[in-house]
């Protein structure tokens, strides 16, 4: 994880706007679950709006159509095909640990970052 993150830092990362709801939702149910310290929320959200991530605005006018038809034939949520697509369409690696998102990733070409 730390080499992805160094990498963000030096070259910026891009990801569907989408992104930011799921950031807060895993720094939420990591406090709920009791692993990060109660209250921390806030201040790793600002951690992380200190690195160079911007989003991409053309996830949205793709939803129903790109990410839609990605999320069928590689059978992944449209939250997963969301960053697939824009991984394929910018031609630009895809940062996961996700397997099955891995397994797809590979299959349409997209190089996956361990």
């Amino acid at each position: 994880m730390d080499e992805i993150l160094d990498r963000v830092r030096g070259e910026g990362a891009i990801v569907p706007g989408i992104w930011y709801l799921e950031i807060g939702n895993v720094l939420l149910r990591a406090e709920r679950r009791g692993r990060i310290v109660t209250g921390t929320v806030a201040d790793r959200l600002e951690l992380l709006s200190e690195l160079p991530i911007s989003f991409d605005h053309q996830t949205i006018n793709r939803a129903w159509s790109e990410i839609l038809e990605l999320a069928q034939a590689e059978g992944l949520t449209t939250y997963d095909a969301a960053y697939l697509e824009l991984a394929r369409r910018r031609e630009i690696p895809l940062a996961t640990k996700d397997r099955a998102l891995t397994r797809a990733a590979r299959r349409i070409g997209v190089t996956a970052l361990p």
